[in-house]
């Protein structure tokens, strides 16, 4: 856990996990979330479209990488929206206590869920619950073993080694975290790995400047989502991307010339500013098929 991080290096680099260091991020959504999604809330009447809006919102929108909580509630938002799913007379309903919880809970976790539900046991909660047990199981069952990190992650990583403190930082929950990084012999590279029982990416590199101290541009966040993006903001960190569809060339750059400017203190200003202008091309805010 983040609380045992010691810092020793005068750089910090934290890595998101599922699609950025690991191609399980369709694997994971398409096999194991979804399906869960139409079962738990009822969806089997418009399945089509509840996959759509489910991959949408989690792997092809600005929203792609957010925790599966919130990821939950923008899905049944978009089914609420759809014309095809208004007349087929299937009813979304968002259970208010969840959206309630969502917009005060930090840690968004199983953990956290079950504390709420001893102190409130709203059916919608329980059922929230339900659902997020039963994507474990899945996942568990289905991404079990096997699944490399993308090419040029464990150059990266030896290259990291001994220049800077590398931290895993990722909304996924701790154990797989820990599984999968253990299973590929890399996680002797990171000093410490915060799944989504630590708090927020922005929470869990915040703890980390704060053990640390680290100087201004001597942070860096790899990932391949807006919201890595927006974590390293909220810290004044600087932000590599790794574009979703393209992670591999992605790594490749980070491997051959990104590090080495992040190192030589020449990664902020125009060189991360072209960064972040390729990425923000890549994920759109509405889905193709939302009406105006």
């Amino acid at each position: 856990m983040i609380f045992d991080y010691k810092a020793q290096h005068e750089f910090l680099i934290g890595i998101d996990s599922d699609g950025c260091a690991f191609d399980t991020m369709e694997l994971k959504h398409k096999e194991c979330f979804v399906p869960n999604t139409i079962k738990y809330w009822n969806l089997q009447g418009i399945s089509k479209y509840a996959r759509e809006a489910f991959e949408f919102v989690n792997l092809y929108s600005k929203s792609r990488g957010i925790n599966r909580f919130p990821a939950l509630i923008e899905t049944l938002q978009w089914l609420q929206r759809r014309p095809e799913v208004k007349r087929r007379g299937v009813k979304i309903e968002i259970p208010q206590s969840l959206i309630d919880w969502v917009a005060r809970e930090t840690k968004l976790g199983n953990p956290a869920l079950k504390e709420e539900i001893e102190r409130n046991p709203d059916p919608g909660l329980v059922q929230t619950l339900e659902w997020s047990l039963a994507i474990n199981k899945t996942v568990d069952f289905i991404v079990d073993k096997g699944v490399p990190p993308f090419p040029f992650v464990r150059e990266s990583l030896e290259k990291m080694n001994g220049k800077a403190d590398v931290l895993v930082v990722s909304a996924t929950p701790q154990e797989a975290l820990v599984r999968e990084w253990e299973e590929q012999n890399i996680g002797q590279y990171v000093a410490a790995i915060c799944g989504q029982e630590v708090g927020t990416k922005k929470e869990s590199l915040e703890k980390a400047q704060k053990i640390g101290h680290y100087s201004q541009n001597r942070i860096l966040m790899i990932g391949d989502a807006p919201g890595d993006h927006k974590a390293a903001l909220a810290n004044k960190a600087l932000f590599f991307p790794i574009n979703p569809g393209a992670e591999e060339k992605s790594w490749q750059r980070l491997y051959e010339e990104g590090l080495d400017r992040f190192f030589a203190g020449t990664f902020a200003g125009s060189y991360q500013q072209e960064l972040v202008d390729d990425f923000n091309r890549y994920l759109p805010d509405t889905p193709p098929w939302a009406v105006e």
